[in-house]
C-alpha cells in the first residue's frame, strides 16, 4: 500500500503571515516536520499541499514534492478534509495518507515509524496523535445563569495527586493517518481506530504556542535535529565579508579601504572563546589590514580560492569530526563548506544558494549581529548536547 505523507500549508494565515515558512530556531516551520518525515523512511512519497509560491520553494528545498491546491480548498473556511480529498483525487496511487501538521515542530521520526506499523501491519483504518494531560475540568456557567459549576473529572473532596492519577488523553493535532476508503467516505477518523500517545515534551503546537520565542526554546530542547547525534562544537569558521562585516567596502580619496562591523559580533566571538570554541576567519580577498585593525586575535586565512580545502585542513589539523565544526557563510563560495559542517548558518541577507545549504538562517543581517546570534544558537544546542549526556 502506498503511504504518502501530506503536509497542508496554505499561504494565508490570520495570526502570523506565512507562518508555515517563518523561521523557528533558524529553520522554516514546515522544515521541522519534513525533516522528520523524510528520516522516518516509511513513506513512499512526501508532499506539501500549498497555494503559495514561497511555500512551494521551501518545500522543495527540504525534499518534498508539491501539490498545488486549488483556490476552492484554499479559503479560510476550507477544511483539512477537503484539501486531503482534492489531493487524493489527483493522486490515485496513494492508498494511505499521513496528514502531518506543519505546526508541530517537535515531531520525531520514531513516532511516525510506529504509527506506520499500526496502520500498515496491524490493520487499523485510522490513527491519530494524542497527549496525556493532568488537568481538572469543570462545567462552564454562562454569564447570567444562576447555576453552580460542577466537577467533570474529579471529586473535589478527594483530589488526586498528580502521581496517583493517570490523566486524560487529548488530541494534540500532530498527525492524522487514514486509509483512502475512509477519507472518500468523508472521515479522517473512523473504521478501526487507534490513538498514538506522544510524549508531552514533543507535543508543541504553534497554533497554541503563539509566543514564538517560547516555541523556539521548546524546539531547541526537544526538536529533532537529524539522524546523527549532536556533538559539542569546538571550531567556528566565519566568512569575513558579509558575515563579520556587512560586505560593503568604503574607499577614501587616498585609496584606503574601510569596512564596518558590529561590536555585538566581537562580543559573540569573545563568548565563544570563553566556552573553549576556537574561532577562525576566512575570506576570498586579501583583507589582512582590516583584520589587523580589528585586533580579534583569531587565526585567519585570506585571499582563499578554495574555502572547502582550507576548512578540511583546519578540521584535520585539530583532529575534529565534522559534527564538531560550525560554519557561518553567506555567498556561493561558502555553499560547500555549509553543506560539510556539522552546524551551519547564514545571515538573513545571504544569497539564495547559501540559505538553501544552511541549517540555520539568522534574523540579523551580515555585519549587524549575525555572528553574535549564531553564537547564541551554538550555545543553545550545546545545552541540548549536555542535557542528552545527562539523560
Amino acid at each position: 500500500a502506498h503511504l504518502a505523507a501530506l503536509v497542508l500549508a496554505r499561504g494565508g494565515s490570520k495570526g502570523i503571515p506565512l507562518k508555515n515558512i517563518k523561521l523557528l530556531a533558524g529553520v522554516p516551520l514546515i522544515g521541522w516536520v519534513l525533516r522528520a518525515a523524510i528520516d522516518a523512511g516509511v513513506f513512499h512519497s512526501i508532499w506539501v499541499s500549498t497555494d503559495h509560491d514561497e511555500i512551494e520553494k521551501v518545500a522543495k528545498q527540504f525534499g518534498a514534492q508539491v501539490h498545488r491546491r486549488s483556490p476552492e480548498v484554499s479559503q479560510d473556511s476550507s477544511t483539512s478534509l477537503e484539501a486531503i480529498t482534492e489531493f487524493l483525487n489527483h493522486h490515485q496511487e496513494v492508498d494511505i495518507v499521513g496528514n502531518i501538521q506543519a505546526t508541530s515542530p517537535c515531531l520525531h521520526p520514531s513516532d511516525l515509524i510506529k504509527v506506520a506499523d499500526l496502520i500498515q501491519k496491524e490493520g487499523f483504518d485510522s490513527v491519530f496523535s494524542v497527549v496525556r494531560r493532568h488537568q481538572f475540568r469543570w462545567s462552564e456557567v454562562k454569564k447570567g445563569e444562576n447555576k453552580m459549576t460542577e466537577p467533570q473529572n474529579l471529586n473535589p473532596a478527594k483530589r488526586y495527586r498528580r502521581q496517583d492519577w493517570p490523566g486524560e488523553l487529548y488530541e494534540n493535532g500532530s498527525f492524522y493517518f487514514a486509509k483512502r476508503h475512509l477519507i472518500e467516505k468523508g472521515y479522517l477518523q473512523g473504521g478501526k481506530m487507534a490513538y498514538y500517545e506522544m510524549r508531552a515534551e514533543h507535543s508543541v503546537d504553534i497554533d497554541i504556542d503563539i509566543d514564538w520565542p517560547i516555541a523556539e526554546q521548546r524546539v531547541l530542547s526537544f526538536g529533532y535535529f537529524g539522524k546523527e547525534p549532536l556533538k559539542e562544537v569546538k571550531l567556528l569558521v566565519c566568512s569575513i565579508d558579509g558575515c563579520l562585516t556587512n560586505g560593503r567596502i568604503y574607499v577614501t580619496e587616498d585609496h584606503k579601504e574601510m569596512v564596518s562591523y558590529d561590536y555585538r559580533d566581537i562580543v559573540g566571538i569573545d563568548l565563544l572563546k570563553k566556552r573553549g570554541i576556537q574561532v577562525r576567519l576566512i575570506s576570498d580577498r586579501d583583507c589582512s589590514k582590516t583584520l589587523s585593525a580589528m585586533q580579534l586575535g583569531c587565526v585567519a586565512k585570506v585571499n582563499v580560492t578554495n574555502k572547502l580545502q582550507v576548512l578540511k585542513d583546519w578540521q584535520e589539523d585539530m583532529g575534529l569530526s565534522w559534527k564538531e565544526v560550525a560554519y557561518l557563510g553567506n555567498e556561493e563560495t561558502d555553499v560547500e563548506c555549509l553543506k560539510q559542517a556539522g552546524m551551519s548558518g547564514v545571515p538573513a541577507d545571504a544569497c539564495a544558494a547559501a540559505q538553501k545549504a544552511a541549517g540555520y538562517i539568522c534574523k540579523s543581517r551580515g555585519g549587524c549581529g549575525a555572528v553574535r546570534e549564531f553564537a547564541e544558537h551554538i550555545f543553545l544546542l550545546l545545552e541540548k548536547v549536555n542535557s542528552a549526556r545527562k539523560q
